[in-house]
């Protein structure tokens, strides 16, 4: 039994190995600390911006609710299944203009449109068989020679070898993915320049970090014979290296910066002085941080002032204006923002959580339900359901408030309680409809329970 037992572990810690590799990871780089998810509506509208004329171009569906920001400051992007794309901020903050940004997710399409990640998947399933096969062969080499080292070097051997083959095939499709990633942007007539000089990036930061490139451990073609290949694209295909989103990717770049970054390192990347939109716009953000409420207000009236269009400097004034505790001129910002761009979840989430402050009446009640009703279907976040369960219970709908406090206790794993608030929800006489919603929430918590 314990023999039985440490072949199962092996196995098992086989096949972690094995899959880890299934994250079609392209640009890794120094990708150490647990990434978390980055919600910010300004960063996610950037990107679909640009990576939506790729995906058009590759003849991939776009659904702007699988692009995904990482907070992670490593140099990565990388695309899963069912075709989610991940950007980590580290990649967001190093780039030096949108042509950059566009060549590193040109060739995550390329990724996608070939359909990489599925085969990869395929490929690991087999492995993971002859993994099996070979402990098997381990163990019956052990028993013929009654010696476990000859077990423990059949294992070593045919995992060296499965380590090889997987390798060697995700060379090929990064390869693929680096040509394909070419042809979109000349299809679009940009310039691989881009890509070419975030490889340059890497370069740098690796020698920076003193990290080698072994060509047999990594699974991507070595920096250097990347960088020969998008040069000589470039002379080949031309194309322009400006976009007209260059502007709205600084004040990105200056807006995660001020958000993430040491406020010494921001302050000199970003010096008042220089009298910008992105030095204004961190400088704001800082101000924020610091509690500098009068200082920020001056400087986002300032940004408002020369582009009365952008939502996001209502949206930062109305967080601006919450942290002071001037939460009905907040309520206005937001809903400034919202008039402007009335599709922004954050956006939507902020707006009701400030209004919620404020004594409501019936018709505001139902504008925050609406709101927050459109914001679940988007993406269902346990603070979006939070606030509807508060405000369906200020609104006397107490079957609907039982259902939303289900469903965040739900999301923030707690099992038991959100048992008992279904239970309560069904004898606050909820409607057919609420019913079925009910019942799906029960089977969707008896399925999460069975995969643990």
């Amino acid at each position: 039994m314990v023999a039985q037992t440490d072949r199962l572990s092996i196995i098992k810690l086989l096949q972690k190995l094995l899959s880890s590799f299934i994250l079609a990871a392209v640009f890794a780089f120094n990708a150490y600390a647990e990434p978390s998810v980055l919600v910010d509506d300004e960063t996610h509208e950037l990107l679909i911006h640009i990576v939506k004329p790729i995906f058009k171009t590759a003849g991939v569906t776009f659904d702007k609710n699988k692009i995904h920001i990482l907070n992670d400051m490593s140099l990565n992007a990388f695309v899963t299944d069912g075709n989610h794309l991940f950007v980590h901020t580290g990649t967001l903050l190093k780039a030096s203009n949108v042509n950059e940004l566009s060549g590193i997710l040109a060739h995550e399409t390329g990724h996608i449109s070939g359909g990489h990640v599925m085969r990869q998947k395929l490929k690991i399933q087999d492995l993971q068989m002859l993994s099996a096969i070979s402990l098997i062969a381990a163990g019956s080499a052990a028993v013929a020679s009654g010696r476990g080292d000859a077990a423990m070097a059949v294992a070593l051997g045919a995992h060296g070898s499965m380590l090889n083959s997987l390798i060697s095939y995700q060379l090929s499709e990064e390869r693929a993915a680096d040509e394909s990633a070419v042809r979109y942007l000349k299809a679009l007539h940009q310039s691989p320049a881009g890509l070419k000089n975030f490889m340059k990036t890497i370069q740098k930061n690796s020698r920076l970090s003193g990290y080698e490139e072994v060509p047999y451990f990594k699974t991507h073609p070595m920096n250097a014979e990347r960088l020969a290949f998008f040069e000589k694209k470039e002379k080949q295909n031309g194309g322009v290296t400006s976009s007209p989103y260059d502007a709205d990717f600084e004040l990105v770049q200056a807006k995660l910066s001020a958000f993430l970054l040491p406020e010494k390192q921001v302050l000199k990347t970003y010096p008042l002085e220089k009298n910008t939109q992105a030095s204004k716009y961190a400088h704001t953000i800082i101000f924020l941080r610091q509690k500098k409420y009068a200082k920020a207000l001056a400087l986002i009236d300032e940004l408002i002032s020369s582009n009365l269009k952008n939502p996001y400097f209502y949206q930062l004034k109305g967080e601006i204006l919450f942290e002071s505790g001037q939460i009905e001129k907040s309520v206005q910002a937001y809903q400034k923002a919202l008039d402007i761009m009335p599709d922004a979840d954050e956006i939507r989430l902020a707006y009701a959580s400030c209004a919620m402050e404020l004594p409501q009446n019936k018709k505001d009640l139902s504008k925050i339900i609406g709101l927050l009703n459109q914001s679940v279907l988007k993406n269902e976040t346990p603070r979006a359901w939070e606030l509807l369960a508060k405000a369906y219970y200020e609104s006397n709908q107490k079957a609907q408030s039982l259902y939303a406090s289900a469903k965040y206790s739900f999301l923030i794993g707690n099992i038991a309680v959100s048992r008992l608030q279904i239970n309560e929800a069904r004898k606050a006489n909820p409607s057919k409809s609420l019913s079925l919603r009910l019942n799906d929430l029960e089977n969707e918590i008896k399925q999460y329970q069975s995969d643990l």
